[in-house]
């Protein structure tokens, strides 16, 4: 019963902290919706990566991190904002008859997923703060416990990694389902609102980020 309380704690720590939509998972339905599911996966994958290094760094006390993390929170934030804003106007500039084009040619290549996957990555790696929600959700399910042996941590974090991709599992084959209702000047305009999303969290986080600092 332990070892499936563990796993179940795990599965809900890995979809938690992975479901809020943020720049992440807008980025992963902006590319779902232009180049298709496996895009979004990958970006998605690399998101759960990041999101995996961060859990474990919390889970096993890395105290020197978060002891970091929490005494440069408001000059980590502002690197951050400084990324999403990029990401933002990247993506709102973004033009899917290109896409399609390149598509209908054939270009598109393995290590287009690669790279998706690599910015999934970055991307939410550049946002150590996920820390903290990280250590909240750890706390809400008493997880990693007191009682742990070897085998719980194996258990608990291969399911917190499972748990991450199951969610990106979900929105990317949602989506694509939906994909195909959108023709291109819809698809330009919904890169256009996630773009414009995006830059105006990367701003208000800027401008939050500059106010702690001065």
């Amino acid at each position: 019963m332990n070892t499936l309380l563990t796993i179940i704690h795990g599965l809900a720590v890995g979809i938690l902290v992975s479901a809020p939509m943020g720049p992440i998972g807008m980025l992963c339905i902006q590319r779902t919706l232009n180049k298709g599911r496996l895009s979004g996966l990958y970006t998605g994958i690399g998101a759960a990566l990041s999101d995996f290094i961060y859990a474990l760094l919390a889970g096993l006390g890395m105290s020197i991190i978060i002891d970091f993390v929490e005494d440069n929170e408001a000059i980590l934030q502002l690197f951050g904002s400084i990324v999403l804003l990029g990401f933002g106007i990247y993506i709102a500039r973004k033009n899917p008859a290109k896409t399609l084009r390149a598509k209908n040619k054939g270009n598109k290549k393995k290590k287009d997923y690669m790279q998706d996957l690599a910015t999934g990555f970055l991307f939410t790696f550049s946002n150590p703060l996920i820390l903290f929600l990280i250590i909240g959700l750890y706390a809400r399910f008493n997880f990693p416990s007191p009682e742990f042996k070897f085998a719980d941590y194996i258990i608990g974090f291969a399911s917190i990694i499972i748990g991450a991709l199951l969610w990106w599992l979900l929105i990317t084959y949602f989506v694509n389902k939906i994909r195909g209702h959108f023709n291109v000047r819809s698809i330009w305009l919904i890169n256009m609102t996630i773009g414009i999303l995006i830059c105006i969290m990367s701003v208000l986080g800027f401008i939050m980020s500059l106010i702690e600092l001065l």
